[in-house]
């Protein structure tokens, strides 16, 4: 072997090991993580404080503030693909033309978000009309690679299958607290407390009945957070009256919804953390359908245990008659 051949073969190795490394980096970004690629003289003016405003503000529903996403910055200099730190890179810059562009990737980035503008006020423009799109995006590639990491090792099926006609992919960790009728509590121990699923059912009719749905949905929780106790008497867990739950309506597998989400607290106890519900009309079997998480983690982020539940919880799947 020559020379010249020796080192293109020193080559094609060197380029095939970049590639690999590269590819196993992007695979590990954190969790609700996003790379901003801008000049500092942008995010440290009016654009940054846009960004920051839409993208890191507080995360409804829980116990303490947390921001929507982490940000991490990097000067517009560094080339987009070697920032692989996340599964979501927005890219703002001012360039000759306004542009928004979204790239999407089955590697890592799985989604490049462009924001060009003339001006600092074009580009505040376009973050104002653009980031609630972006936010879903985000938000669904990052409940996608849950379920995705959550599939490779799930919790027999059959127990739920049997009782309530679905198929749901909870990850194995979950152990069974309690199993009623028509109720069913899953736990699962974490270093810094603890998350649960709840899975139960009500008559249709008793739920229509209710004109005010969000007070009907806290008194239907309520009635099942006696089945939930803390070590004393009289510990039942309840809805937080403190703060106001948040609700909206949603579709989950093809069937309306409603989604709640809170803060629950044990009764004449100090325990206290966020829950988000899903109440699902369910006309094929004649009920409402309710799937709710919940955690208990005072020193650790709720943020992200709290997004782990609802990718569980939205990949339930009612059977058909």
């Amino acid at each position: 072997m020559n020379k010249t051949h020796f080192l293109l073969l020193l080559l094609s190795l060197f380029l095939t090991s970049c590639f690999k490394t590269e590819k196993q980096e992007t695979i590990s970004g954190k969790t609700n993580t996003i790379s901003v690629i801008i000049d500092d003289q942008l995010w440290y003016g009016e654009v940054g404080d846009s960004i920051r405003n839409k993208f890191a503000s507080p995360v409804l529903g829980l116990t303490q503030e947390e921001p929507l996403f982490t940000i991490n910055q990097y000067p517009a200099r560094l080339l987009e693909g070697f920032v692989t730190d996340s599964r979501s890179i927005i890219v703002v810059k001012k360039a000759t033309a306004d542009k928004f562009e979204i790239i999407r990737s089955k590697n890592l980035p799985h989604n490049t978000f462009r924001i060009y503008g003339k001006s600092v006020d074009d580009i505040i423009c376009s973050i104002e009309l653009n980031s609630a799109q972006i936010i879903k995006i985000i938000h669904d590639a990052e409940i996608q690679k849950i379920q995705e990491d959550n599939s490779t090792s799930l919790l027999n099926k059959a127990i739920i299958k049997n009782k309530f006609h679905i198929n749901i992919q909870i990850p194995t960790g979950y152990e069974y607290m309690l199993h009623k009728r028509n109720f069913i509590w899953l736990k699962k121990e974490i270093i810094s407390g603890n998350t649960s699923l709840l899975i139960y059912q009500i008559p249709l009719s008793n739920f229509k009945k209710k004109k005010d749905v969000v007070n009907a949905i806290v008194k239907m929780r309520d009635s099942v957070g006696k089945y939930i106790q803390g070590r004393e008497p009289n510990t039942q867990m309840i809805t937080s009256e403190a703060y106001a739950p948040y609700f909206s309506k949603v579709t989950l597998d093809n069937k309306d919804a409603f989604e709640t989400k809170g803060t629950w607290e044990l009764k004449n106890d100090f325990m206290t953390g966020p829950f988000i519900n899903y109440a699902i009309v369910d006309p094929t079997f004649n009920r409402v359908l309710v799937i709710e998480g919940f955690c208990y983690s005072p020193s650790h982020q709720e943020r992200d245990l709290m997004l782990d539940l609802e990718a569980i919880i939205k990949t339930v799947r009612i059977d058909k008659r």
